[in-house]
């Protein structure tokens, strides 16, 4: 996967009072921005994986800003749809994840950001965000012709 680099520009806003949030200005590489396919309200999939296992962390939500912020700082920031506003992962926790790489699905619309999880990654606590609720397949599948997960 190519790890994606971006510049400042300075003629971005930022600070106290600078518009911020999906759809604002964003000193995110033009040719970068310009490949991304957002969700209606401006936000790609971002999913954190461990770089050096392959464990899915979690799963949060970026704009163009907390792209450029993620690829230039080498801290993953995230934008929260409920508080609507940036956060950057271990702040406040102090579960930090540290960038290895950024890259794009085929379709640019999502984007996989393997880091160095350092503590848990999930609000809850755990290790990931995908560790407490498996679900099992359906009774029968062995009919579907669908080897069972465990093989």
């Amino acid at each position: 996967m190519a790890r994606m680099t971006s510049t400042p520009s300075p003629s971005s806003p930022s600070g106290p009072g600078a518009p911020s949030g999906p759809g604002a200005p964003s000193a995110l590489d033009p040719e970068i921005a310009a490949r991304l396919k957002r969700s209606a309200d401006g936000l790609l999939p971002a999913i954190a994986q461990q770089y050096d296992t392959g464990e899915v962390l979690m799963l949060g939500w970026m704009d163009d800003e907390a792209l450029h912020r993620t690829l230039t700082t080498g801290r993953c920031t995230y934008w929260s749809r409920s508080r609507r506003e940036y956060w950057v992962k271990g702040d406040t926790s102090g579960h930090f994840q540290w960038v290895k790489s950024v890259a794009l699905d085929c379709d640019a619309d999502t984007v996989l950001v393997k880091v160095d999880q350092v503590g848990a990654a999930c609000h809850t606590g755990a290790r990931t965000c995908f560790d407490e609720d498996v679900l099992k397949p359906v009774e029968g599948g062995a009919d579907s012709g669908v080897p069972p997960l465990d093989q």
